[in-house]
């Protein structure tokens, strides 16, 4: 076996290793957790006054959203004794 031989074949048990690992963190669903976001670190559409993702005024702002492992959304540990929420609150909205 030549040093190119042995280098495209360990090139590719590499290449099938890696690709295992990566399918089960794709696999993963995530849901969407209203009011844990700091300012600017929400995902997509932050409800009126916002365009998409980065765009929250405040933190914990209760329209604006983050993707979380589903089933993880309400027993976050926020200040203050808030929860995140499955739905939009009406909470900790930008004045204005």
């Amino acid at each position: 076996m030549t040093t190119r031989t042995l280098s495209l074949a360990l090139a590719g048990s590499l290449a099938t290793a890696l690709s295992g690992l990566a399918a089960p963190a794709q696999a993963q669903e995530n849901e969407k957790c209203y009011g844990i976001a700091l300012k600017g670190q929400n995902d997509c559409a932050a409800g009126p006054g916002t365009t998409c993702s980065g765009t929250s005024k405040i933190d914990y702002q209760g329209n604006a959203w983050k993707a979380v492992p589903k089933g993880t959304c309400m027993s976050m540990k926020l200040p203050d004794g808030r929860v995140g929420s499955l739905e939009p609150l009406k909470r900790d909205l930008p004045k204005g």
